[in-house]
């Protein structure tokens, strides 16, 4: 198992260490994950249970319960 482990890294390890278009590709992506998870996150998804005090189950609930069959 740990044989197998050792050449998996040095596998990945190598092959990372010999790519030139390949750095600036990653670096690419993971500079749109950033954007994406954390950048977007703070405008565009509010934290709706911030102002909750403790009653966190019982607020999804109640807006679970409420959107699913709204009073008429």
């Amino acid at each position: 198992m740990k044989k197998t482990f050792v050449g998996v890294w040095r596998f990945y390890r190598d092959g990372f260490r010999s790519m030139t278009l390949g750095r600036t590709l990653w670096a690419i992506i993971l500079l749109k994950l950033f954007v994406l998870f954390f950048i977007l996150r703070l405008f565009f998804f509010p934290d709706f249970l911030a102002g909750v005090d403790g009653g966190e189950e019982d607020y999804v609930s109640r807006e679970l319960i409420e959107r699913a069959a709204p009073i008429r």
